[in-house]
């Protein structure tokens, strides 16, 4: 059953404004009427005790919840797990913050209308089986490179400064080489800016040794995460195990819930957004959607413009014909897109006969 099947079908509708320790929730009927609220811990028997305080309300309900992918995570899990209908709502619009005012349960009041309405009809990510465990692990590498980015321009800029016999001696050296040397620092005490120097740069160079280990580790976990998750992705010419492991993140662990790739196109900002008024016929950029997964397309075609011979041809083909080097690449990137949908959509359908054919 689809979305707007179960909202159709459902007598009740219940909006849920989620935050860290507590999320309200308000119920309202098919005709728009408030039927009550209720507040909940966010725990396991808080999640449990606003489903039966629904199931008290009506036979079919369908909830409409608010961060679905952050605060909202925990109770979009267990609702999914119970079989019930969870759709993701978007915040409030400000125009209707200003009209009617700013609280929890107005929120999760617009949240149910905004269901009631069908301007909120999609489904959220699932967050689950091996694609929630490879965004765990993406978030960890990606912080752990931008610390090990922090410690190295940290050791760059002690060396502008320390005294010079030792800036003499790291000067001109390689990252490998420098974190090498200066890991081998033998300070001793600390009575001179030189052996303060040294001191702050053997634990720089520690860390950033601490740091690549931890990468690796990460990496070569990813590698094998993706590698089963989806192979065909990671077979694909230019798409290495990071670029499907966000690919993948950003699809979730359900992508059978993206309605077409126009609209996989629209979540990763490629698809081109109508702004035409009056007697002037255009469009723009979207600058919207997930910006890793545009970047993650954005180095897929990069990959293709060195590499690919097709891909080159079709470069110098529309250059030839007076198109820019940045519109071609736009270009590349929604067939990039339409590439990947098809074989998330194929994923997708494979996860929907597992459980069927068990």
């Amino acid at each position: 059953m689809t979305s707007n099947e179960a909202v159709g079908e459902a007598k009740v509708i219940v909006g849920v404004d989620t935050h860290r320790d507590e999320h309200v929730a308000v119920a309202i009927d098919r005709l728009g009427a408030r039927l009550g609220e209720h507040r909940l811990p966010t725990t396991l028997k808080g999640y449990e005790c606003l489903d039966r305080w629904a199931a008290g309300l009506a036979e079919t309900i369908v909830y409409g919840v608010e961060g679905t992918g952050s605060y909202g995570a925990g109770l979009t899990r267990h609702l999914a797990g119970r079989g019930r209908t969870v759709i993701e709502v978007n915040r409030p619009d400000r125009s209707t913050r200003r009209r009617l005012g700013k609280s929890d349960a107005v929120d999760a009041e617009m949240a149910a209308r905004a269901v009631l309405a069908g301007v909120a009809k999609d489904c959220p990510k699932s967050g689950q089986d091996n694609v929630e465990m490879i965004r765990m692990l993406k978030i960890v590498k990606d912080s752990a490179i931008k610390a090990r980015t922090q410690t190295i321009n940290q050791m760059k800029a002690l060396i502008v400064t320390a005294p010079a016999e030792l800036r003499d001696k790291l000067s001109g050296l390689s990252v490998r080489r420098l974190t090498a040397c200066c890991a081998r620092f033998r300070p001793g005490e600390l009575v001179s800016p030189l052996a303060a120097a040294k001191h702050a740069l053997r634990l720089l160079a520690r860390r950033h040794c601490q740091l690549t280990s931890e990468i690796e580790g990460v990496e070569s976990e990813l590698v094998q995460l993706t590698t089963q998750t989806a192979p065909a992705l990671v077979e694909v010419f230019g798409i290495g195990p990071d670029t499907a492991a966000t690919l993948l993140v950003t699809a979730g662990s359900n992508p059978e819930r993206l309605r077409s790739e126009a609209a996989f196109a629209a979540l990763c900002g490629v698809n081109p957004i109508p702004a035409s008024s009056g007697m002037t016929n255009r469009h723009r950029l979207n600058r919207g959607g997930d910006r890793q997964a545009n970047s993650a397309l954005y180095r897929i075609v990069l990959v293709r413009l060195c590499h690919h011979e097709p891909t080159q041809e079709y470069m110098s083909r529309r250059i030839g014909e007076g198109r820019t080097k940045p519109e071609v690449i736009r270009c590349l990137k929604r067939y990039v897109a339409r590439q990947v949908f098809a074989i998330l959509r194929d994923m997708g359908r494979r996860n929907l006969a597992i459980p069927a054919a068990a």
